[in-house]
């Protein structure tokens, strides 16, 4: 069993990971909605922290559920 220590710095990473999450989401949309030319270096390393925090805010949240007996 997890201290209670130890989720609660879980949860408070998964919300800092899900904060970030939600403003590259905002900054992707605005820069894809901006005239050309856009600057397709930054839109790639954008959504490619994007997809990185997706697959951290998945182990984590693996991480703080309770085990399901089969």
């Amino acid at each position: 069993m997890k201290e209670p220590e130890d989720i609660a710095a879980l949860r408070l990473r998964l919300h800092e990971f899900q904060v970030e999450h939600r403003d590259l989401d905002e900054v992707i949309a605005r820069l894809t909605q901006a005239p050309p030319p856009r600057d397709q270096l930054m839109m790639q390393r954008l959504k490619k922290r994007k997809l990185l925090l997706k697959d951290r805010i998945a182990v984590l949240e693996a991480m703080l559920e309770p085990d399901i007996p089969a």
